[in-house]
Order: C-alpha cells, then sequence, then structure tokens
C-alpha cells in the first residue's frame, strides 16, 4: 500500500488546480505589465486572482502581493516592519522559540545589524499566550512575530488574542500562516493581523507560489528591485499560470474547509490513538487547539531516521519534522522548546493526512509504526539498557 502522510511538507496539486495551470500557460501566457490585448487580458486575471486570494482571508484585493512562497514572504514582512521601526527608534521584536526558520532565520540577520529579538518561550504544548506578548511589548517595540500554527507539532496559537494586545498597544503583529491557510478559518480584519504570509503548495496549489497581505497603510519594503510589478514593491514578472492555479486551489480549499475537517478529524484522532497504544510514546502538541491534520509522536529508544526510512521501505511517506531542515542531524528546535530532552527529540515522527486519507491507511501506518519501533527497539543498545534498569524512561 502506498500512503502519503506528509502534506504538512507539501500536497499534491488538485485536479482542477492542474487544469488551470495547464490552461493558463496555453492561454494566459502574456505578460501582464504589457499594454497590448493580451498582455492586459493577462492583467485581468492576475487581478481576478488577487481578489480570490483576498476572499480566502476576509482581506481588500489592494492588500495582497504575490511572491515566490512562504520564505520571500516571511522576510518581507519581518524586514519592512524592522526598516520602519528603525527609522522611528524602535528596534526590538517580539517572537517566539518555535517559529519555522524562515522567520527565526531572518531574526537572526536582524540581531546582527543590532535589534534586539526577544523569542518567547512556548508551553510544553507550544502555546504562548496574549499576556506573554503583553508583557513583552514596550515603547521600542516595531512588530510581534507569532505563527499561526506551529509546522511540526501542530499547535495553532491564539492569533485572534494576541492581535487585540497588538492592536491596542500600537504594534503591528506579522503572522507566518503557510502551515494554516486553507486549513483554518482566517479572518485578518477581526483578528487584527498586520502581515500575514501563506504558500500554495501546502493547500494543494504548486509550488514557487505565495502570497504577503499587508494591511492597508502598513510599511512594505522591496526585497527585489528591478521593475513596477506587484505595485512596486516585489520586481519580477509575475508567474500568472501559478498565481491562477493557486487561486482555484485557495478558493477550492477554503470553500471545502469544514467538510474537509469533519472528514479527516476523526482519521487523525484514530491514529493518534492508535500510536498512543505504543509504550512510551508521546503526543507532541496541543490535543485539541492543534491542525486537524497533524500527528506528531516521540517514541523513546529509536532514532526517527531509521523510522522514516523503514516506513518509507513500506510505502509510507512521512518525516519528523520541518522539510526544510531534513537534511540536518540536530533535533528539533521545536521539539527543544517545548522541553523534549535530545535522545527523545531525536525519535520523533510526523504524519499529516490529507481529504483523501481512509482509514484502511491509517489503520496500515498504526500497524507499521508499532511493527517497525519495535523492530528498532529490539536492535538498539539504549532499549536494551532501559528494559534492565540501566537508564531511566523519560517517557513513562
Amino acid at each position: 500500500m502506498q500512503v502519503y502522510f506528509d502534506n504538512a511538507a507539501t500536497t499534491k496539486p488538485s485536479r482542477a488546480a492542474i487544469e488551470a495551470y495547464a490552461k493558463a500557460l496555453c492561454e494566459d501566457f502574456a505578460n501582464p505589465s504589457s499594454l497590448h490585448e493580451p498582455g492586459q487580458k493577462a492583467k485581468e486575471k492576475l487581478e481576478e486572482a488577487r481578489a480570490v486570494f483576498a476572499a480566502a482571508i476576509g482581506a481588500k484585493a489592494n492588500e495582497i502581493y504575490f511572491t515566490s512562497g512562504g520564505s520571500e514572504s516571511d522576510n518581507q514582512a519581518i524586514i519592512s516592519a524592522a526598516r520602519a521601526g528603525k527609522r522611528k527608534g524602535k528596534n526590538k521584536i517580539i517572537s517566539t522559540a518555535i517559529e519555522h526558520h524562515a522567520v527565526l532565520h531572518t531574526l537572526n540577520k536582524l540581531k546582527q545589524d543590532g535589534f534586539e529579538i526577544v523569542l518567547l518561550p512556548v508551553s510544553s504544548t507550544g502555546l504562548v499566550t496574549a499576556e506573554q506578548v503583553a508583557a513583552a511589548i514596550d515603547e521600542r517595540t516595531c512588530l510581534v512575530a507569532v505563527m499561526y500554527a506551529n509546522n511540526e507539532i501542530g499547535t495553532v496559537l491564539p492569533i485572534a488574542e494576541i492581535g487585540a494586545v497588538c492592536r491596542a498597544r500600537g504594534v503591528p503583529l506579522f503572522t507566518d500562516a503557510v502551515q494554516a491557510v486553507g486549513h483554518e478559518k482566517i479572518d485578518v480584519q477581526a483578528q487584527n493581523i498586520d502581515y500575514l504570509s501563506l504558500s500554495a503548495h501546502k493547500f494543494h496549489g504548486p509550488k514557487g507560489v505565495g502570497a504577503l497581505y499587508v494591511r492597508k497603510g502598513m510599511p512594505l519594503s522591496s526585497l527585489i528591485e528591478g521593475g513596477a510589478q506587484e505595485r512596486g514593491r516585489r520586481a519580477g514578472t509575475e508567474n500568472l499560470p501559478g498565481i491562477i492555479s493557486a487561486a482555484v486551489a485557495i478558493e477550492e480549499a477554503t470553500k471545502n474547509l469544514e467538510q474537509n475537517r469533519a472528514r479527516v478529524l476523526p482519521l487523525r484522532d484514530r491514529l493518534i490513538a492508535g500510536l498512543s497504544e505504543i509504550p512510551h510514546s508521546v503526543l507532541n502538541g496541543e490535543k485539541e487547539k492543534r491542525l486537524f491534520s497533524n500527528v506528531h509522536f516521540c517514541f523513546e529508544g529509536i532514532e526517527g531516521e531509521s523510522l522514516l526510512l523503514m516506513l518509507s521501505d513500506q510505502g509510507i511517506a512521512a518525516s519528523s519534522g520541518s522539510a526544510c531542515t531534513s537534511g540536518s542531524l540536530d533535533p528539533s528546535h521545536v521539539l527543544l522548546a517545548i522541553g523534549r530532552p535530545h535522545e527523545i527529540a531525536h525519535g520523533s515522527l510526523r504524519l499529516t493526512l490529507d481529504e483523501t486519507a481512509t482509514a484502511e491507511q491509517v489503520d496500515y501506518v498504526i500497524d507499521k509504526v508499532k511493527e517497525i519501533v519495535g523492530y528498532l527497539r529490539n536492535m538498539s543498545p539504549v532499549w536494551r539498557d532501559l528494559k534492565e534498569g540501566k537508564r531511566e524512561f523519560i517517557i513513562k
């Protein structure tokens, strides 16, 4: 059996998104910046797609800027707010310890340029509170950057509450919503969000297409110079076929969100219940306030890399955490932030479902994970020491 449970890394483009892409390649290939008729038709298609993206998150069309993906959007939002803050003598940015590396690495560069970066600690389930944010804000704060939902452990953070605090204190809020758009109901106006990033390949759209929402009146600096595209904020000819395809995908995802949730949630819970039967295992992240597709476990006494390779041999595609750092031997910074020791963090497994998942697939994955974890433990000298009482179990 072939099972693809790595949808947090990337999703398969939907049939409608693929068809829209192919049609656009043939019919809407002109440059939207050109003044001739084909170019103006392409411009109309671009603006139609922009309106679709805006509607999906409760924004206005002129607040959407197309990018190459989540990482670029993250960088542009943070750097824009930092530059604006610096001009006003504000050089403090508040974020969390569990952000995606596209955020953390950008913050680290700003730190080298003299910015004070405050990474708020999270709870054992990956939550940060509005009260923590409020306590950290002062007159030097130019940005609060808190992700909407964690890409590894699936915890959904209280963005509306944090947004209310930021708006009351006059501090911009940026949220990396790459994992949330198409999976959580988002209203940037009601939630007081000033900047929001998203990426099409997380909701059955194509890779290489992202967007940045910027509330009207908020500063936005260019990262890429060279042309007047995207109202002068992002140079480069727009990837129109990709954008049109992505618009179809985001419209599908938001329209079917509750239907997909109702279908996937029982399967997710079935998977969690089955893996919880494995001795000395632990679910990472919030049990209730988590993405409806996310399952993330640690298993004591094994290495996650071996587990992933053996699952792959059985036709199961999974991951240990962020696909962006899958080549690293270091344990997940997210797992360390929620208090998992290094030896436990190394034994992690992330399974992320989509609406095509079946009960048969879930049961197959449960059986194979149990089988492989048992096999790896029987080969492990660490597990032998644990069983013989030479070491104490960390996961009881």
